[in-house]
């Protein structure tokens, strides 16, 4: 039984089945590689229309320029020639992956430099911090795209990585800092473009040793060797600051999401709001900005020693209070922070209101199904009932005293020129119950 689900597992994880040639397999990656012509007018226009994108805090944008940019090409490809030990296709695959950086980014800062809308928009300050998501985002996003790439029939995979990877966005925003003259844009920005690519390719060749494609052969084995070391020598030097990388922004993250779980679980007190946080995850630094009623010292102080409980035990707190230190306190946090809660509760607000809006229609509702449509009714009760001169309905609760049961009934009051017969009286109580869909139905005749 073991065996047989072991031979299932194997069947549907097979990726043998549909995989290209190894000769058209390593064709489309070379060709992949080439950055002229047609390949480089469309890197800069699709830098153009990125930058655009950013500048213009516009999503949909941004995701179309990525989807036409070709630089996933020769990052795949260093990943491939490191898999296959192709020092050849590594040199060429980095020279044209130098060019096309070099080309996004002064075909970006040239634009940001004519740009009139200076403003760093959520779209473009999104590419300036790396976190551990871009890595894991990264690195399925590399395995996903050399695998679409070995197939024999193509896909959308390798479009849907490039979205996903996000590769152009971050050289726009890089070209954003360099024009506006502000390197912390810079750096951020041109760090997750490098993390990504290194994630991309160390992905890349995963994929190519475990689909166990040759490695490519020399007639001269000394130069073969020395091929070798190199590619070697190329990936440890890739792989070492990628781990290093990869281990800081986990310590980072951990440390930001430790810190604003504490934050908001444990800096609470009554009277008092949090009006801004800062985190720094490099200087292991919190500050908290409060409003209100000032806090106790005794009270700050019991609060600053729950930090260990958060993994927090190196971390320096800074709680300030009020705003009597203006060169100390972020006032566009503030302002921020107070059009956020400002926000927050208009959006509440008006979600009550739609509430209690369509809570009163479906009482309107309620209340028009309720109401009978006497006029229709009393015509038909006459046209089989002559002796009906007046006629009404109406729901009414009634409580049966012993069992204390509560039910709706159907009262419905009849005036009449003659006494109805008993048939005459069952006739008309089953034709309430039919019109009215109320089992319950009371008579009450009059004359």
């Amino acid at each position: 039984m073991v065996k047989r689900f072991l031979v299932f597992l194997r069947h549907i994880f097979n990726l043998d089945e549909d995989r290209a040639e190894e000769q058209e397999i390593t064709e489309n990656v070379h060709k992949g590689v080439e950055f002229r012509g047609t390949n480089l007018w469309v890197l800069i226009f699709a830098v153009f229309i990125a930058s655009i994108g950013l500048n213009m805090n516009s999503t949909a944008v941004v995701i179309g320029a990525m989807l036409i940019s070709p630089l996933m090409g020769p990052i795949i490809g260093v990943g491939f020639g490191v898999g296959t030990l192709d020092f050849d296709l590594i040199k060429r695959a980095l020279k044209n992956l130098a060019i096309a950086v070099v080309i996004s980014l002064i075909t970006s800062t040239f634009y940001f430099s004519l740009s009139p809308l200076a403003d760093a928009q959520s779209e473009l300050l999104a590419r300036t911090s790396p976190t551990i998501w871009d890595v894991l985002i990264a690195l399925f996003g590399g395995l996903a795209g050399i695998v679409g790439a070995t197939r024999t029939e193509k896909s959308n995979v390798v479009p849907g990585v490039a979205i996903a990877t996000a590769l152009m966005p971050p050289l726009c925003t890089a070209g954003y800092g360099l024009a506006s003259g502000q390197w912390v844009y810079f750096l951020g920005a041109f760090y997750l473009f490098f993390i990504n690519s290194v994630f991309i390719c160390f992905a890349t060749f995963i994929i190519v040793r475990f689909l166990k494609i040759p490695a490519k052969q020399w007639v001269d084995q000394k130069r073969a060797t020395k091929v070798r070391r190199y590619v070697w020598m190329v990936a440890v030097f890739t792989a070492i600051p990628s781990i290093w990388l990869g281990y800081r922004i986990v310590q980072r993250s951990i440390f930001t999401n430790n810190a604003v779980k504490f934050i908001q679980e444990e800096v609470v007190f009554d009277n008092t709001q949090v009006i801004s946080r800062h985190v720094d995850a490099n200087e292991k630094k919190i500050e908290v900005l409060l409003l209100g009623e000032p806090v106790d010292s005794v009270l700050l102080m019991a609060v600053k020693r729950k930090l260990p409980a958060y993994g927090l035990a190196q971390a320096t707190l800074n709680i300030r209070q009020g705003l009597n230190d203006p060169s100390k306190t972020d006032l566009t946090a503030f302002r921020s922070s107070i059009l956020e809660d400002l926000y927050r509760n208009n959006t509440l607000l008006l979600e009550n209101k739609d509430k209690q809006i369509a809570f009163l229609q479906q009482e309107l509702i309620k209340s028009r199904s309720a109401q009978f449509p006497l006029q229709d009714l009393s015509r038909e009760v006459q046209s089989f009932q002559p002796a009906v001169t007046e006629f009404g309905l109406a729901k009414m609760g009634m409580v049966n005293v012993a069992a204390k049961k509560q039910d709706t009934v159907v009262m419905a009051v009849l005036k009449t020129k003659r006494n109805l017969s008993r048939e005459d009286q069952e006739r008309l109580k089953n034709w309430v119950k039919a019109r009215t869909n109320f089992k319950e139905v009371r008579l009450i005749i009059e004359r």
